[in-house]
């Protein structure tokens, strides 16, 4: 069972670029979506942009026909990476065609560092497509959003969506990005059957988590999948722990990009690299070597209790093991308050507006239609969400995964989610994978990784021109 490929099946692993540049990497290509649905003429009109600034944009001062779609004839073109599914974005693109009478010309490019160096080289040379999807957060930042991307103060819909998102697409308040799609978590994936085999509760601290690790490998099987081959894997000790940290010290991202306040002096962040070191001896005997596949295959599978992980991996299951998608659960690295036992969560990528498109009103349109409901239900229609929908009241299918509408959802209904901390700072260093495999070798302290942490991260603040 090890070893299959899910690339195709990837859903939502554009975030990783966020934590690691060194992602799988694919041909690029181009595909047209087109669509057979019917929506209402009195929908679209609402949907869209003023009728006027529609006739314009769609005709460039021609007579459009009468009773044409507002923008019947033109053409945009949207790119994001290959390390997701499309199939989603694509039934939004036929939606578009169908409803707006919009053309919407996607571009798949590589992911990783090749799409990210290639998006780069794009801005630069100012051939940047009309939507770009990108990352939110730290690596957003890095881009000098202000001189690339379209402002999108005032457009209605940025009051649609979930402020966390908002905020991570924002540069000195003004909102430059609608959301790819759902949130993911950074969490605890569980193989449920063997928390009902040996009697296992969900652990509200993390001793009872140290304790259920114990007894399952007591049983002869594997307490924790380790997939270290892929190192932006390791992170998610570290970043998943966020909501514990942050919530001790709730002014750590600000003060923190001030160049006030450090990893290695924060009891708090230190405590989150301690957890490794509590972790060895309860892997997997090929951790080193095993893949972000193999640990899909493992969890799936039931060959190993726990996979720290993003929930991206739900997607995963659900395409190649469909019977096994119900024995999945997730549960947030527990901290050392049982009253406060919270959920880290990772914005999704979002999608940007060439700031110099020829075509600013059939882009805020389409950018409209794509977080309105039609253009989630046509999403979802094609790909479930791996977490909650940073979109206000939208309602989530009644096929969603279990580990989101019940496991997920129940953290963000009661108010207990919180960024990770990619989201709120605007400074990444780009070693903290190998920092975090050292941790779970043992070969840094606690202490040695944050400090390391703590160069690796002045490294960027120096390149981005910060005073530290």
């Amino acid at each position: 069972m090890r070893g299959k490929k899910f690339l195709a099946a990837v859903l939502g692993i554009s975030m990783l670029v966020s934590m690691c540049s060194g992602c799988g990497e694919n041909e690029s290509a181009k595909t047209t979506g087109n669509s057979e649905k019917t929506t209402n003429k009195e929908s679209a009109k609402t949907d869209s942009p003023s009728e006027e600034t529609a006739k314009a944009d769609s005709t460039n001062g021609e007579t459009p026909v009468a009773g044409a779609l507002p923008y019947e004839g033109v053409t945009i073109t949207f790119a994001k990476d290959t390390d997701s599914s499309s199939e989603g974005v694509e039934a939004v693109i036929a939606l578009a065609k169908e409803k707006l009478g919009l053309n919407v010309e996607l571009e798949l490019i590589p992911g990783g560092a090749e799409g990210d160096n290639l998006i780069r080289t794009r801005l630069a040379s100012g051939d940047m497509p009309d939507l770009q999807s990108y990352n939110s957060g730290s690596l957003f930042y890095a881009l000098n959003p202000e001189e690339y991307f379209m402002d999108l103060t005032g457009e209605p819909f940025i009051d649609t969506l979930d402020e966390n998102f908002v905020k991570s697409t924002s540069v000195n308040g003004k909102p430059y990005g609608i959301p790819l799609f759902a949130s993911q978590a950074g969490a605890i994936v569980y193989y449920k059957p063997i928390y009902e085999e040996l009697n296992l509760e969900i652990p509200k601290t993390w001793d009872e988590f140290l304790k259920n690790c114990e007894k399952i490998k007591q049983s002869g099987k594997v307490a924790m999948i380790g997939t270290c081959a892929d190192s932006w894997t390791a992170q998610l000790i570290f970043f998943g722990d966020n909501y514990n940290a942050l919530k001790k010290v709730p002014d750590f991202p600000e003060k923190f990009d001030a160049g006030e306040m450090k990893f290695a002096t924060t009891p708090a962040m230190v405590e989150s690299f301690d957890k490794y070191a509590d972790l060895i001896g309860y892997y997997n005997e090929d951790y080193l070597a095993a893949t972000y596949n193999d640990g899909c295959d493992m969890i799936a599978t039931g060959q190993g209790a726990h996979w720290p992980a993003l929930t991206q991996v739900l997607g995963n299951i659900a395409n190649l093991y469909p019977d096994a998608i119900d024995d999945i659960g997730v549960f947030g690295i527990p901290g050392d308050d049982p009253n406060d036992v919270g959920l880290t969560l990772w914005m999704p990528n979002g999608v940007y507006a060439n700031k110099n498109t020829e075509h600013p009103e059939a882009v805020k349109a389409f950018m409209e239609l794509y977080v309105s409901k039609d253009g989630l239900d046509a999403y979802c229609g094609k790909e479930l969400p791996n977490g909650p929908v940073v979109v206000k009241d939208y309602v989530m299918p009644d096929n969603t995964y279990p580990a989101v509408k019940d496991d997920m959802m129940a953290y963000l209904n009661a108010g207990k989610t919180s960024p990770v901390l990619d989201n709120l700072v605007k400074v990444k260093g780009l070693e903290c994978p190998t920092i975090c495999v050292e941790c779970t070798t043992g070969e840094l302290t606690g202490e040695e990784a944050a400090a390391a942490y703590d160069e690796d991260c002045k490294k960027q603040a120096i390149q981005m021109g910060l005073d530290w």
